[in-house]
């Protein structure tokens, strides 16, 4: 049996989306979310040479930081445990940054130009050679590519009726994305079916149906993904790769329990 699926962007970006996935369970949800942290690899730095380091901060410490840096990362011409050099080499008084990295392969550098590493003073200096290695989250939180994954149930809102005269307007904070059922009742311009965040409203529905007596409920399987990278790939690449490894883990799991 083939379960339908159907997929909408409520916001899309490079780096930041929401996704409205419908015919899915709470498990598959979750499943999903937890791929997209654990299962797609990155590039990041795992190997230090320090060359030199007249700085005041330790070697281990310029490692660190080295690893923390995103770098592109082009999963359809790498696999799992390739290797990548890079290079840092500057003079104080300067700012290295993470733009001063020097990539050995054009596709793997820095996925932002602009990352402190340290401030060096006048007469220091900071040379290394940097091994980055493509692994998943699975392994080391540095290879989170997705670095704000979470979902939210898909919500309905519902007008009962008015609000009495000297009933107590108290806030009425929802967060996440609603599914408009009552756009007659809605300030501004709305129709239903309309997909709206309710950052739109500042999170209180007295704004969206003001004088309104409302009631709110989840969308049976429908969940809005939030979907943030570090940018090391676009968030549409991080939601497919997560999907596709899902499919193969089941596909692996169906060939074992056939055998």
């Amino acid at each position: 049996m083939t379960q339908d699926y159907e997929v909408e962007f409520v916001e899309r970006g490079e780096r930041e989306s929401l996704v409205l996935v419908r015919g899915i369970t709470p498990a598959f949800a979750n499943g999903i979310r937890r791929a997209m942290i654990a299962d797609v690899p990155t590039f990041s730095i795992d190997t230090v040479r320090v060359i030199e380091n007249t700085s005041v901060m330790f070697n281990e410490q310029i490692g660190l930081r080295l690893g923390l840096v995103p770098l592109t990362t082009d999963l359809d011409d790498f696999e799992v445990g390739d290797e990548v050099t890079l290079s840092l080499s500057v003079d104080g008084p300067n700012t290295a940054y993470s733009s001063d990295l020097v990539s050995s392969d054009p596709m793997v550098e820095p996925a932002d130009d602009n990352i402190p590493i340290i401030d060096l003073k006048d007469g220091q200096r900071l040379e290394v050679e940097a091994d980055a290695v493509l692994d998943t989250g699975r392994e080391h939180a540095k290879h989170q590519g997705g670095v704000a994954v979470g979902y939210r149930h898909l919500q309905r809102v519902s007008v009962v009726g008015d609000k009495g005269e000297f009933e107590d307007d108290d806030p009425n904070i929802l967060r996440g994305v609603i599914e408009e059922q009552a756009a007659e009742h809605a300030a501004g311009d709305a129709t239903d079916g309309d997909l709206v965040r309710t950052a739109e409203f500042d999170n209180d529905l007295r704004n969206r149906y003001p004088g309104k007596e409302l009631e709110v409920e989840d969308v049976e399987n429908a969940f809005v993904f939030h979907v943030e990278t570090d940018g090391s790939f676009t968030t549409d690449e991080l939601v497919l790769r997560a999907v596709e490894s899902l499919r193969d883990r089941a596909t692996e799991l169906k060939e074992a329990i056939q055998l």
